[in-house]
């Protein structure tokens, strides 16, 4: 039987392996912390390391997450303002 990817959302931050000057970006996914860094690793290059950012959403963050229409398992890359 297969897990539920659960119906939060998890923020992770992944972070390249280009020394000296890695880069570093935000994703959304909508899945249980554990499997978030799983499915994000997936969708980044392989080297590249991921955590989980501690956060809670506003409501305001949490609308604008659900307007993105992401299914359980979806990740997102959020855009730097």
């Amino acid at each position: 039987m297969a897990e539920s990817f659960g119906t939060s959302f998890t923020i992770v931050e992944v972070t390249s392996d280009d020394a000296p000057q890695p880069t570093k970006q935000m994703w959304l996914a909508l899945a249980k912390p554990n499997q978030a860094l799983t499915l994000v690793l997936a969708a980044v290059p392989e080297g590249w390391t991921a955590e989980v950012v501690p956060a809670v959403l506003t409501e305001k963050q949490q609308r604008m997450f659900e307007e993105l229409n992401l299914e359980p398992g979806d990740v997102y890359r959020i855009a730097r303002e």
